[in-house]
């Protein structure tokens, strides 16, 4: 990754916030014609000036205020085109978006992901706007690290950035407190697959029983916890975005060669091990057991208070302040045998092949992609934007609310700090694959665990025979 290249102008930033930024609070938002369907090459038709409503979907209940402000400040300069703007839960949302293809009744833009993008592009499904790139002259160089090439292939372009984000630890100020556990821990903490270092540790001396023992003392009873020291986020389909890629990252694990690549490594030892030592938490009673957070959800279950830390990614950053009644604090990640990982991902604006208005589809994703709305989402302080500007004006959205994020701006900052969301082909059976695999792991339902991870890597790489 380049991150550090496009990161330069917030290195003094964060040297002058750290030195600021005060404790959680909260703050209100800031105030701020129809063509014929083209093809699947972009060759978008000419709007025709009359009033066009198109509809614009995404997943994120946190980010719609602020789409909806950029729509205002779109409908400004392209008064004949209204954005209506759909939002749904991720599973329902995905669900939804494939059967409205099928049904040819799609949105006209949706937010896409990078595991979910390949399967629409391979089906011809969504627009290839790189002639419209090149057309209007749309720079593709304003957008941080290489955020835009992650949404090409063979010379086609299928997105434009919207964001990035990075995973921390997010944990109750309070339960750390009360167990006489400094924070500054956390700047230098490590971690392996053998005993978990001093980020088990921590973990442990979180963990409490009903009688008020912790996980290290010799009598602590692992079948009446009362607080957990951590509360995974469940199976990770394959990915383990906020779940166990940094940990695995962090051992020298790769998912794949390189984006695009058709042979996966999830038969690595080293994820062997990561995955074992993961469910070993469970095992041990410093996390919940793999039914209840499959059950009530691992954010639910620490917003609710029954653990002291868990791994979130930096789109959760407002969700969890908000809907948490205690004061939240953001941590580095521990530093693994190859150092500290982060998985790094960034979603962009997909135009559906079926649209009956795609000129005016490609306006409103030039408009999302530009400074001027990525100005105003990094403002709402939800997400950080894909242009630097925008960054900053979260950053300072952050500032103001009391909220230290530099964890995750940390992480992105090190050059060797992050790496890349597997983009491939064939994600959904991969996700089915490995979803299958993990949850029998945590479950107890396989003893050995390097045999089971070897069959599931067999069956994904058979995908790409």
């Amino acid at each position: 990754m380049k991150m550090h290249k496009r990161f330069i102008f917030i290195i003094t930033l964060l040297a002058a916030v750290s030195l600021m930024l005060a404790a959680c609070g909260g703050a209100a938002a800031p105030a701020t014609g129809g063509g014929e369907a083209a093809s699947s090459g972009g060759e978008a038709a000419a709007p025709s000036g009359e009033a066009v409503e198109i509809r614009y979907a995404l997943w994120d209940s946190a980010q719609q205020p602020a789409y909806e402000a950029c729509a205002v400040e779109f409908q400004k300069g392209k008064p004949n085109i209204k954005v209506k703007i759909e939002q749904s839960g991720w599973d329902d949302y995905w669900s939804g978006i494939q059967t409205g293809m099928v049904a040819g009744n799609a949105p006209d833009v949706f937010t896409n992901h990078l595991a979910k993008y390949p399967e629409f592009a391979s089906k011809n499904q969504i627009v290839d706007i790189q002639p419209l790139v090149e057309r209007d002259k749309v720079p593709t160089d304003i957008y941080i690290g290489d955020l835009a090439e992650l949404w090409t292939r063979e010379g086609k372009r299928y997105g434009l950035p919207k964001d990035w984000d990075t995973i921390a630890i997010f944990y109750n100020k309070k339960m750390l407190a009360d167990a006489g556990i400094d924070p500054k821990v956390m700047e230098d903490w490590t971690w392996n697959p053998k005993d978990g270092g001093t980020f088990e540790e921590v973990i442990a001396k979180l963990t409490l029983d009903e009688n008020g023992n912790n996980g290290l003392s010799p009598d602590f009873d692992k079948t009446k916890v009362k607080q957990y020291g951590f509360i995974h986020q469940g199976q990770g389909s394959g990915y383990g975005q906020t779940q166990w890629s940094f940990l695995a990252a962090s051992t020298g694990f790769k998912f794949q060669d390189e984006l695009w690549g058709t042979k996966f490594h999830y038969d690595d030892p080293r994820l062997a091990e990561t995955l074992a030592w993961y469910a070993g938490l469970m095992q041990k009673g410093y996390a919940p057991a793999y039914p209840d957070v499959k059950s009530l959800g691992g954010g639910a279950m620490f917003q609710g208070g029954k653990g002291a830390m868990t791994s979130e990614g930096s789109w959760n950053i407002a969700n969890y302040v908000k809907n948490s009644d205690f004061e939240i604090g953001f941590g580095l990640l521990p530093v693994g045998p190859e150092g500290r990982k982060s998985m790094f991902n960034g979603l962009a604006d997909s135009i559906f092949v079926g649209s009956k208005h795609q000129e005016e589809a490609w306006e409103w994703i030039k408009f999302m992609g530009s400074p001027a709305c990525q100005n105003i989402v990094g403002g709402y302080a939800v997400v950080f934007p894909a242009i630097q500007s925008g960054v900053d004006k979260a950053l300072e959205a952050h500032k103001q609310k009391g909220l230290d994020v530099s964890a995750f701006t940390q992480e992105a900052m090190d050059p060797k700090g992050t790496f890349l969301f597997p983009v491939a082909d064939h994600a959904s059976e991969i996700s089915t694959i490995m979803t299958q695999v993990e949850e029998k792991i945590y479950l107890g339902e396989t003893t050995d665990v390097a045999a089971a991870l070897k069959q599931a890597n067999d069956e994904v790489n058979a995908l790409f025979q």
